[in-house]
């Protein structure tokens, strides 16, 4: 079973909106002992839970409001910058999931290789340095549409961040295979994307200009 599976029908109350959702759509937190609160994204933390939808708006309202207090019936002072780090907690965590499945032989790297298994329809996702050229990922993309279902692309990460967390001197291209890591990256980018975009917006016209052919200089990843 995957992640997903495994949290789709339980459901909790966002502070903010009072609307019920599933877990996957929401950021849990725990009270401290020193009056703080403490994002808890793994969902293992002792303590009641206290959840708020994930995106920045959400938990900047619940900070502002300080529903957090009202929920857990006790006083507590939220830090002003926890929508900060809650995004930046997503973001390891992100890009911890993509070194896991490299290491599970799950995540393929590179121009050629990642070409490949588009054309194999084995691709879950399609990740792309934000920095890479536009060549290249261009080729990807395009092809990509061609595909059913067509991956999910993430351009949320610079290449210097998919280098270290794939332990790669040149990462730019990379696919994610069909499976239960993707299953798990899915979870935690799609929380992630709730407070910086998934792809940068110009993407779009760098994609549909991309003429066919092979990738080469800073578009090519070993």
């Amino acid at each position: 079973m995957s992640l997903r599976d495994a949290t789709i029908d339980r459901d909790r109350r966002d502070l903010v909106t009072h609307q019920v959702m599933d877990e996957s759509r929401l950021i849990r937190f725990v009270a401290a002992p020193d009056g703080g609160v403490v994002p808890d994204l793994a969902r293992k933390l002792p303590g009641r839970g206290l959840w708020v939808a994930a995106d920045r708006a959400s938990i900047a309202t619940a900070v502002k409001k300080n529903l957090f207090s009202r929920a857990a019936k006790a006083p507590l002072k939220p830090a002003a910058d926890l929508p900060d780090l809650v995004e930046s907690l997503l973001f390891r965590r992100c890009l911890d999931q993509l070194g896991l499945a490299r290491r599970e032989g799950v995540l393929i790297s590179g121009f050629e290789k990642s070409l490949a298994s588009i054309r194999a329809g084995k691709v879950a996702w399609i990740v792309e340095a934000a920095d890479g050229s536009a060549d290249g990922r261009g080729k990807l993309l395009a092809l990509a549409k061609h595909i059913t279902p067509a991956p999910k692309v993430c351009g949320a990460f610079s290449a210097d961040d998919l280098g270290l967390a794939l332990g790669l001197e040149n990462a730019i291209h990379a696919v994610l295979l069909e499976g239960g890591r993707a299953d798990r990256w899915t979870f935690e980018v799609e929380r992630l994307a709730g407070f910086r975009p998934l792809t940068p917006p110009q993407w779009g016209d760098e994609a549909a200009e991309a003429p066919d052919g092979n990738s080469d200089g800073r578009g090519s990843a070993p």
